[in-house]
């Protein structure tokens, strides 16, 4: 099964919030790919986290994209913002507003890649005709809105058949480049799986922001699978 090597993306929402940006440094010398940022809107799940102005304070810390995952509706509204902020990635539901393809067209208008984002719930033939026009798929094998919660292993299933959509989408469009990104109860374990399913790119939280920023390289090495 051919695909990209496997990125980590550490998801800020585990991390200090009293000391963000040198979080975001020591995760990037750590060896993260990408910098993993939840917006939450306590409407469309329920929890607050953070807006534009700390994407914007964070840009500076970081040459990493920033993999913004956009948990708000509607979402149309807010991405502008985003983009200015510094987002690099701006992924969002197809539920959380009424017309999907055109929050993609707008995310690329600003020069930014677009994302798909499926709940566990969602099912791909959300995605039927938005696959080609994308630069990402994550799976949420949590349900959106707080950290720390058990992977939902139905999901391995979802994972594997993104896996062969993409890869027939990417033959057809001379090898186009989709992440296939898994977010939700990462662990050393369930990030063997996730690999072993087709996912490249893993968020983790907790399993890489635990023990402290002497423990970010390891963890990030153990999560791709490479040993501590």
């Amino acid at each position: 099964m051919p695909q990209q090597p496997v990125k980590i993306a550490p998801s800020i929402l585990s991390a200090d919030f009293a000391k963000l940006g040198e979080e975001v440094r020591a995760v990037d010398a750590a060896g993260a790919d990408y910098i993993h940022i939840d917006v939450m809107d306590g409407h469309f799940v329920p929890n607050l986290t953070i807006g534009p102005g700390v994407v914007k304070a964070l840009r500076p810390h970081t040459a990493k994209p920033f993999d913004v995952h956009l948990m708000i509706a509607p979402v149309d509204a807010f991405v502008g913002a985003f983009a200015e902020a510094g987002a690099d990635i701006i992924s969002f539901h197809p539920e959380a507003g009424p017309h999907p393809h055109r929050t993609v067209q707008l995310i690329r208008s600003l020069g930014k890649k677009p994302g798909i984002v499926l709940n566990p719930h969602t099912p791909l033939s959300m995605i039927d005709y938005l696959l080609g026009d994308i630069d990402l798929v994550l799976v949420m094998s949590v349900n959106p809105g707080f950290g720390g919660q058990s992977f939902i292993r139905s999901q391995l299933d979802k994972i594997r058949e993104l896996r062969r959509r993409i890869e027939a989408m990417s033959e057809s469009q001379g090898g186009r480049i989709i992440d296939l990104e898994v977010d939700g109860g990462v662990n050393v374990e369930t990030a063997r799986l996730c690999i072993e399913a087709g996912a490249d790119v893993l968020v983790a939280g907790t399993s890489t922001f635990q023990g402290g920023p002497a423990a970010y390289a390891p963890n990030i090495r153990s999560l791709r699978g490479q040993g501590a």
